[in-house]
């Protein structure tokens, strides 16, 4: 039916459709980069080296032959043939054959999407040995893409007041102003919070859970971890329903004093330690003063670290909150009030967008959305906030009928269908259409929002309309399905 939306009548228009921006196409270029994939039998780790990861009487390096270690020893059989405090974590990965290993030296900087030989989508995972220097936004913006589509992160932590370098931040600050102030979702997006504490010592436990590829992997089972000036990360699983604490400082548990954590983002993986101490094998560059946590009888480091290093590049089964991009998920619709049946709520819209007037039809039922129609400069709105559970695919899809009264070949009016963070940056557009695509009829459009499964996301209609000559975008039965 036709009819200008506020005023009696529009002229009747069938334009051929001009087709519309691929929704893959438009999410790969939001994200910059093609998704890191696990490879078949090796699995490629990034160690950080490249902020401050030396400073003071830290020498949280694999081996001083970098970018690769095997400079140093192609065939290492024990933790001295690499120097460096981290030579055991190193030396293990490679002896068990199953890992390629590289450090991102010092006065690089992190990327992806480049061509450099440790750009970020050369690896499966990326881990931050307690940095001490702040990564600049564009190392923040690589960092989140990279774990969106499908890299592992781990962050390893020391206590507050832990600044080696003495340039004013220490790995608290730096790792909460990764997750707090980032281009790709700053609106919690990993589910925790790193605490500015320093606890002296102790032996924190993990928790009962067969089941965890962390705590039962194929590197041993973890018992206990090590507090020797370290902190802990308050969760919040509203924030991101994948986030786990796996260890925990004495008389905590829930939510609180989570020593060791894991969680999703997008079709990727996260880790955090909140204390270097246990990465440390006693042995590395001389000048330092070291400490074997490592080897320390009253826990079991050693298995931990190697066992996340596992599940964070691929290898092992979800670590609770689901397989990013491959694991089990309950099918389920997301968006309420997805026909507008129930009149102006639950969406946030422009006054009079949904609405039951005989001026459009509704695909089903009675009421859907309308955008614009009026002949006059005009921009309406049309959105809801959802979070998309970690371990989703997820797809989008809605309805669409465009009708104008406009005849030229000029797009004067368009419906943007966009993705936003809880900041309102847009996180993609999904497809622009304009009075061009007018016809006769509905047609279905679907999207795939899989990559943001673990994030807060608010899906957004803009129409945005001319001075002169009317087009009407007309949306009924969305949906946001997971699977």
């Amino acid at each position: 039916m036709l009819g200008t939306r506020r005023f009696p009548h529009r002229l009747t228009t069938a334009l051929a459709a001009l087709g519309l921006l691929a929704a893959s196409a438009a999410l790969q270029a939001s994200a910059g980069a093609a998704p890191a994939h696990a490879a078949a039998t090796t699995h490629r780790v990034l160690f950080d080296n490249a902020h401050a990861e030396t400073a003071g009487n830290a020498d949280w390096i694999i081996s001083t032959s970098q970018p690769d270690p095997l400079g140093q020893d192609s065939s290492p059989s024990a933790e001295t043939d690499w120097t460096g405090a981290l030579s055991s974590w190193g030396v293990a990965l490679q002896k068990s054959g199953g890992y390629s290993l590289k450090t991102l030296p010092s006065g690089s900087s992190l990327a992806y999407g480049g061509s450099s030989a440790t750009d970020l989508s050369n690896f499966d995972t990326l881990v931050l040995p307690e940095p001490n220097t702040a990564f600049t936004a564009a190392e923040k913006t690589a960092i989140m893409n990279f774990v969106k589509n499908g890299g592992g992160l781990f962050m390893i932590s020391d206590h507050t007041a832990s600044d080696r370098n003495n340039d004013g931040k220490d790995s608290v600050q730096i790792l909460n102003d990764l997750m707090s102030d980032n281009s790709v979702d700053s609106t919690d997006p990993f589910g925790f919070s790193i605490d500015a504490l320093n606890i002296d010592s102790g032996y924190p436990a993990a928790i009962s859970d067969s089941a965890d590829p962390v705590l039962h992997g194929s590197f041993g089972t973890v018992t206990k971890s090590l507090f020797a000036n370290g902190t802990t990360a308050t969760l919040k699983p509203a924030d991101n329903s994948a986030v786990k604490g796996l260890v925990y400082r004495s008389g905590y548990s829930g939510n609180t004093g989570a020593f060791f954590v894991t969680s999703a983002f997008g079709k990727g993986r996260v880790a955090f330690w909140g204390d270097s101490s246990p990465i440390d094998d006693g042995t590395g560059q001389s000048g330092n003063t070291l400490y074997d946590g490592w080897n320390d009888s009253g826990a079991t480091n050693a298995a931990l670290a190697l066992n996340a290093t596992a599940w964070l590049a691929g290898s092992g089964a979800d670590s609770g909150g689901g397989d990013p991009g491959t694991g089990s998920c309950t099918a389920a619709q997301l968006l309420g009030n997805a026909g507008f049946e129930s009149g102006a709520t639950t969406w946030s819209a422009t006054s009079g967008v949904i609405t039951n007037s005989t001026g459009e039809k509704a695909r089903s039922g009675s009421y859907y959305a309308w955008l614009d129609g009026n002949g006059t400069a005009t921009t309406d709105t049309l959105s809801q906030s959802v979070t998309v559970p970690a371990g989703c695919g997820a797809t989008l899809s809605f309805s669409l009928h465009i009708d104008t009264a406009e005849t030229t070949t000029t797009a004067y009016d368009t419906l943007k269908a966009q993705v936003l963070n809880s900041s309102g940056t847009v996180l993609a557009t999904l497809a622009t259409y304009s009075n061009l695509d007018a016809a006769t009829g509905y047609t279905r459009r679907s999207f795939d929002l899989g990559g943001y499964a673990g994030q807060k996301i608010t899906v957004k209609f803009t129409g945005t309309e001319g001075s002169k000559l009317q087009t009407s975008f007309v949306l009924d039965d969305t949906a946001l399905d997971i699977a």
